[in-house]
């Protein structure tokens, strides 16, 4: 297969799976957009295989064989695996990256709930933050300021994901609000779970996460105004668009359990118009300080990969922990097949 159909591959695989990146990707310029659908095409694919597969396990290890192969530049015989390689060695991507993410997807397959706000942050540096770092890279960006606002950006958008599948996440058995929220709101997050219903504890939650992704909102915003000028209309309009869903979450009264923030095409036409105008305002306001606050504890490793401060790769003692027990559940599951057998 050619460069080129391997691409087209990759620019389906999102229009059809995620569709507010494919609309705020038509902003980016083509030198960042295409590589960009390459690695949103395959973080989507590694996160169906977990969320939506039969053996969210089995898809975990063998996303960590594909990562491997990309690396060796020996990539799995399809196109989206071929188009990643041909990224990686491109751009240089650093594997502690894409660690990273497959870290949090073997979190997921583990089932993991999280004790604390700082947990759930953990949860998203790995499947949503490190997808910022990444697009840095794409970017020619590595910097610590920069990196730590896009870090802040790929949280907040985690977090209003978060909020919006509550009720749909609930009904496949996950929780990923905070279980001390639960504690402090006198609920049961077992009860929560075999029969999800809109309480006004869980409407409060909602809000309480989607306050905490506004906060880390505006602490991107000076990053995005930092970004190479060419880029800038493509990230704000990312922001403005999962930034707007977190207001029809609110407009909804904060329940995610019985509806689904859904917006229209004609509203994000409109947000990416406002981005685009907002890209130009960043050329003559004055850089907020803020560009230059500290990244969040959770996501400082992610930073120091993608500024490349350590020298040689080496997996995280986390990751090999979390890989290790995966193995273990997927050796000690297939034994029980081959019993009953």
């Amino acid at each position: 297969m050619s460069a080129a159909a391997d691409m087209d591959a990759c620019r389906a695989a999102i229009r059809t799976g995620s569709l507010s990146f494919h609309a705020a990707s038509k902003l980016l310029p083509a030198h960042v957009r295409d590589p960009a659908l390459v690695l949103y095409a395959f973080c989507r694919l590694a996160d169906d295989a977990v969320d939506e597969g039969h053996n969210p396990v089995e898809a975990v290890l063998h996303l960590q064989d594909r990562l491997d192969r990309a690396y060796a530049d020996r990539p799995q015989d399809a196109a989206i695996d071929r188009a990643f390689a041909r990224m990686i060695a491109r751009h240089q991507m650093p594997r502690a990256l894409p660690d990273a993410l497959l870290e949090g997807l073997a979190w997921d397959a583990e089932g993991r709930r999280f004790s604390t706000l700082s947990g759930v942050r953990d949860y998203a540096a790995r499947v949503a933050a490190v997808v910022g770092a990444m697009m840095c890279v794409l970017m020619g960006v590595r910097d610590r300021h920069r990196l730590a606002r896009a870090c802040d950006l790929g949280l907040a958008m985690q977090l209003t994901n978060i909020a919006r599948d509550i009720g749909e996440d609930a009904r496949r058995g996950r929780i990923y609000l905070p279980l001390d929220w639960f504690t402090e709101s006198g609920i049961s997050p077992q009860a929560f779970l075999r029969d999800p219903q809109p309480l006004p504890e869980i409407s409060a939650m909602t809000a309480r996460l989607l306050a905490e992704a506004d906060r880390l909102y505006q602490r991107a915003e000076p990053g995005i105004s930092a970004l190479p000028l060419s880029c800038r209309p493509g990230i704000f309009a990312a922001r403005t668009i999962y930034g707007g869903i977190g207001g029809v979450i609110r407009a909804q009264g904060c329940d995610s359990i019985t509806r689904r923030a859904v917006t229209s095409r004609g509203r994000k036409l409109g947000w990416l118009a406002a981005s685009g105008l907002r890209a130009g305002a960043s050329i003559v306001l004055p850089q907020m300080a803020t560009l230059y606050a500290r990244a969040q504890p959770e996501c400082d490793f992610l930073v120091r990969a993608a500024t490349q401060e350590t020298e040689s790769f080496s997996r995280s003692e986390t990751l090999i922990t979390a890989l290790a027990r995966l193995r273990a559940h997927d050796m000690k599951s297939r034994g029980l097949d081959r019993r009953s057998a």
